[in-house]
């Protein structure tokens, strides 16, 4: 594979920081862009003295650094847990709206290739499952996840049109709920969550009865997904989604943690969020026929990892 300058937009999250190891070991330059308002730079420590690595601070809704130049765009930058996108969703829509034309024009003038992290919550909740790329969603415009759902409809709107208009070269990629190390503890999203509450003995907190459903899937084969998508035919502009289709009830899972956890912890039933999904599976026909990838790692096998990272950096703290 030959090297290529690489712009890793929110870089320094959790899945930007997994991509940035991922694109840097396959032997390319990357540029990790990041506010480190919900990104870390303790996520992308390990790469800060790698010669082929570049840090650069900097928030996507202002315009871009002058003279950059790269061949490839991975636009991750937005918060994705409830909390963080609802404490400031102003700046959530303009991370997806701003951010989204700046690095398109940046593509469009450098003639790369770039990729969106869109999102399953671009399905609202669903009222077919699984859901298919066709399904065009059941979106509330003006509840409190709006600013992340509609943000992220408008940022895939603003892809196809520069790739009608400007002929960009684009992927969206949908990404159904992912997990694994890196997360942070606070990052409020469910799988974080309960296993932080169990190893620290505290109850563990399901929203609603706990029978709505997830579809997780581990951090290692969403990357490969989003290098997969990245590296296909020019035809393949998406959007494709990229998830684990193995869908779950919320009860189950906290039984899987309390299990792997070994904390005896009581369960704390909270009312359900305004809006909240009551159902969330992938349809990865799409994926598997033009991409062929499709998840490999169980959620059995992910989540024991995902357990020993937290017990590691907890006990750290």
């Amino acid at each position: 594979m030959a090297s290529k300058r690489i712009l890793v937009s929110g870089g320094a999250g959790f899945l930007g920081a997994h991509l940035c190891e991922r694109l840097l070991d396959s032997g390319h330059c990357v540029v990790c862009l990041d506010s480190l308002v919900t990104g870390s730079r303790a996520n992308v420590q390990p790469f800060l003295t790698h010669p082929n690595f570049a840090l650069v601070v900097h928030d996507i809704t202002q315009p871009l650094p002058a003279g950059m130049v790269i061949d490839e765009i991975y636009n991750l930058a937005c918060p994705a847990s409830p909390p963080h996108y609802q404490a400031d969703p102003v700046h959530t829509v303009k991370t997806c709206v701003y951010g989204a034309i700046h690095l398109l024009e940046l593509a469009q003038q450098c003639g790369a290739r770039i990729l969106q992290a869109s999102t399953s919550e671009v399905y609202g909740d669903p009222e077919v499952s699984p859901q298919a790329e066709e399904y065009w969603g059941h979106v509330n415009p003006v509840g409190l996840r709006a600013c992340y759902d509609e943000g992220k409809r408008c940022a895939e709107t603003l892809f196809f049109d520069f790739h009608r208009r400007h002929g960009v070269e684009i992927r969206v990629a949908r990404i159904f709920n992912t997990y694994g190390p890196r997360m942070q503890a606070d990052d409020g999203r469910v799988v974080s969550n309960f296993i932080v509450q169990a190893l620290r003995g505290e109850p563990i907190t399901v929203y609603g009865d706990g029978l709505q459903t997830r579809s997780f899937c581990y951090v290692d084969d969403l990357i490969e997904g989003l290098v997969a998508l990245m590296a296909g035919p020019s035809s393949v502009t998406g959007p494709v989604n990229l998830g684990n289709p193995a869908e779950i009830t919320i009860r189950e899972l906290a039984d899987r943690v309390l299990m792997l956890t070994g904390a005896s912890v009581t369960v704390d039933f909270r009312p359900l969020p305004q809006d909240d999904p009551r159902q969330r599976r992938p349809d990865i026909a799409r994926a598997r026929e033009l991409l062929g990838w499709a998840p490999s790692v169980p959620l059995s096998v992910g989540l024991e990892k995902t357990v020993a990272y937290f017990r590691q950096h907890l006990l750290a703290a």
